[in-house]
């Protein structure tokens, strides 16, 4: 394998554990979130303000990238690094999950999908090979293993088929992405919730040989009870010298749940999209700015936070924001969510090196189920 990434783990503290994730361009200390960029962009922040978040690593997407701008475009125009102006690591998805979840008039086929684009029903065909090709004109750090993701619940049949062509399409990807020195590339586990459908995709990623490992396939529709079910035994699945992530999870306590079972990387839209719909995450739980009770609160978002949001400005001056419909308010709840969100993998990656995780997951969310309390 290509030595595009080193990982090293520096403690662990039951399942939980923390590392450093080595790449060219910068080292991610793990548990990590990658705030999504799906465009190029994270939506309601300039680059410099994701990385005062302490963001280390971002994520973009295949399917986006490769129908707007294009990615020929970006990679005649420097590669997406110096096209969104971000020095530091960047992972791409492949675009399986956005193919299933966004593309219209589908085809699948052992080939791959032929599908219409959502923008203007252009017809693209989006294979293990073409993302290969796309992730490596995007010039990103981390590359994803094309996949198939099929929503749950489904039937064993449906998942085992899928897991399958999953498979096959993972050693289809290994071979296209070849060993370049500055790319690594991650298989993804599929299985849904078979256990056994699991272990055999694991077994056969390994046989494939990548350099890190994705838990694919949730965050579909199970629900966290069957999502952690399924964390249980997958994490111990990958090889324990390799980053284990899990895709397109998600909320502050889905994180931390999966700490506990042994998950180094995460990414999902939710402090962004949460961001822009007047929603903050908080160390007293979610907190809804439109709510009137804030409207004349002087106290800031959250005391424990420096973000600028709760740094500057009032409740009562976000929920006028918000309210008003001004562009400011989805500037400042998403740096703040995204700050949050980086606080608690930095609170974790603290506790697991002194070995005092339970303590800090018991006591993180005995402060969400508190509860935001309203002023006197």
């Amino acid at each position: 394998m290509a030595g595009a990434i080193q990982f090293r783990v520096l403690a662990r503290d039951g399942r939980a554990r923390t590392a450093v994730l080595a790449t060219p361009r910068g080292d991610v200390p793990t548990p990590a979130f990658m705030p999504v960029g799906t465009a190029a962009t994270v939506k309601a922040m300039r680059p410099e303000s994701v990385a005062a978040t302490g963001a280390a690593i971002l994520l973009g997407n295949t399917y986006h990238l490769m129908l707007r701008p294009g990615a020929e475009r970006v990679a005649r125009l420097g590669g997406l690094h110096r096209f969104m102006n971000w020095d530091r690591p960047i992972l791409t998805d492949s675009g399986g999950f956005q193919v299933m979840s966004l593309a219209k008039l589908r085809k699948l086929s052992e080939a791959g999908v032929r599908f219409r684009s959502h923008i203007d029903g252009s017809e693209h065909m989006l294979s293990p090979e073409r993302s290969m090709e796309i992730q490596r004109l995007l010039g990103s750090d981390i590359v994803m293993a094309f996949d198939e993701c099929p929503a749950l619940p489904a039937d064993r049949r449906r998942v085992a088929d899928s897991m399958a062509l999953s498979m096959r399409w993972a050693e289809r990807s290994r071979a296209a992405f070849g060993a370049p020195p500055d790319q690594a590339l991650f298989g993804i586990q599929q299985g849904g919730l078979e256990r056994d459908l699991r272990a055999e995709s694991a077994a056969r990623l390994i046989e494939i040989g990548f350099d890190g490992y994705a838990i694919g396939g949730l965050a579909v529709g199970e629900g966290q009870a069957a999502m952690f079910g399924v964390l249980d035994h997958a994490p111990a699945m990958l090889p324990e010298d390799k980053p284990r992530y899990l895709m397109g999870v998600g909320k502050p306590a889905d994180i931390l749940g999966a700490v506990a079972r042994g998950v180094d990387m995460f990414d999902c839209v939710l402090p962004t999209r949460s961001g822009r719909t007047g929603q903050a995450f908080t160390r007293r739980g979610v907190v809804n700015i439109r709510n009137a009770r804030h409207r004349d609160d002087p106290r800031p978002l959250d005391e424990g936070c420096a973000c600028p949001a709760c740094r500057s400005y009032s409740r009562a001056y976000l929920h006028h924001i918000h309210r008003a419909g001004e562009i400011l308010s989805a500037m400042l709840l998403t740096w703040h969510n995204l700050a949050y969100y980086q606080d608690l993998m930095a609170g974790m990656r603290a506790a697991i090196g002194g070995a005092r995780f339970a303590a800090f997951r018991a006591a993180t969310e005995a402060g969400w189920a508190a509860g935001d309390i309203a002023p006197p």
